[in-house]
């Protein structure tokens, strides 16, 4: 029998693997359900926004091209979005491709890289693979200290400093004053790399605005999804706004092409309907206050949040919460998977599903209490 820990880099046999049959599990779960509801994935759980399916249905014709031309349009596209040039943006298979990407152009084994103590799991991940030494940075009153990110940054002559904004699990934004003391802080040769796979849930002047400073030269990567606003989860869809040269280097870690025709199509229905984008804002943001609201009266405590997920504290056990709401058909996030026992992380959707999930934790958490 081949010994494949002896082949494969040693890092990997140090790292946990995510237990894909598990989620497969959680989700067949509710296969019995007649109403299931699953809020612990951060799911858009409004739909595609409109003229989506119909651009999907007529990219089907195209199935047995390459994506040569649709991909040319994607960045021209997502260009215009952003108000920069085409050559800055890199497509990718969501963020989750692109940081892997990022961290192959990046990272050799011995380098150091910073993340903040609770964020999404990725990071720390990608960056151990590749053989990176990992410096967690404890939180804030449970919010991204730049501060400390920026000083241990400084201490371990870092490569890369992973910010995700907002911040997942938690919800919290950064503001752009922070967010500018952060950068000037930032030791030689040291880039940001900002994961806004949410940002497009804020209005446009709630955001820092960092294509400007990749415009400015500054060391910044953008890594936006098309997953969670857009809800094209499941086509895989993302981008990267980085400086021209450093397009030109990702490109060499990228396959040519790399995205598939479907999934560029409806990437450009997204981006071509403005006005779809700011009802779709409008509609998240009443089911986030329909949800805070049945939190409240459930006698949790919510944090702040600006994107389509807020996590609670409870004063039950955050699992045994999960493993009664599941019972019922409802899946949550305890916060005990994400390193943070005592709340739970739920996903925003239409304010009639909040009220519904609302109505049953109440229940839940009554029965708990005793």
């Amino acid at each position: 029998m081949t010994d494949w820990s002896s082949i494969v880099v040693p890092e990997l046999s140090e790292l946990s693997q995510f237990d894909v049959e598990a989620v497969v599990a959680e989700v067949r779960a509710l296969d019995g359900f007649d109403e299931p509801v699953k809020l612990n994935w951060n799911e858009n759980l409004f739909g595609p926004l409109p003229g989506v399916l119909e651009a999907v249905r007529r990219e089907l014709e195209s199935l047995s091209l390459y994506s040569v031309e649709s991909y040319g349009d994607f960045r021209e596209e997502v260009a215009r979005f952003v108000d920069t040039t085409p050559g800055r943006i890199v497509p990718g298979h969501g963020t989750q491709g692109l940081i892997v990407t990022v961290a192959s152009a990046f990272l050799r084994p011995g380098d150091h890289v910073v993340v903040p103590a609770i964020t999404f799991g990725l990071y720390a991940q990608v960056s151990a693979a590749r053989g990176a030494a990992v410096h967690r940075v404890p939180m804030r009153e449970l919010r991204l200290d730049l501060d400390a990110l920026a000083e241990t940054a400084r201490q371990t002559r870092a490569r890369l400093v992973w910010i995700c904004d907002p911040n997942n699990p938690t919800g919290a934004v950064v503001d752009r004053e922070e967010w500018g003391a952060f950068l000037e802080a930032l030791p030689e040769r040291c880039v940001a790399v900002a994961d806004e796979a949410y940002i497009d849930f804020l209005p446009v002047e709630r955001r820092v605005g960092r294509e400007r400073d990749v415009e400015d030269g500054r060391p910044v990567v953008v890594l936006r999804s098309f997953s969670k606003f857009f809800g094209l989860a499941g086509l895989r869809l993302g981008y990267a706004v980085v400086d021209k040269a450093l397009a030109s280097y990702l490109d060499v870690v990228e396959e040519p092409f790399n995205m598939n025709c479907v999934g560029l199509a409806a990437g450009l229905a997204c981006l071509r309907a403005p006005e779809a984008v700011d009802a779709r804002r409008a509609e998240v943001a009443d089911g986030r206050e329909a949800l805070m609201q049945g939190l409240v009266e459930a006698d949790l405590q919510p944090l702040p949040s600006e994107a389509n997920f807020v996590m609670a504290g409870v004063d039950v056990d955050d699992v045994t919460l999960f493993d009664r709401l599941a019972m019922r058909g409802i899946l949550i996030r305890p916060g005990s998977d994400l390193g943070l026992p005592g709340y739970v992380r739920i996903t925003v959707g239409p304010v009639s599903l909040m009220r519904r999930f609302s109505a049953e934790l109440r229940e839940v958490c009554t029965e708990l209490r005793g």
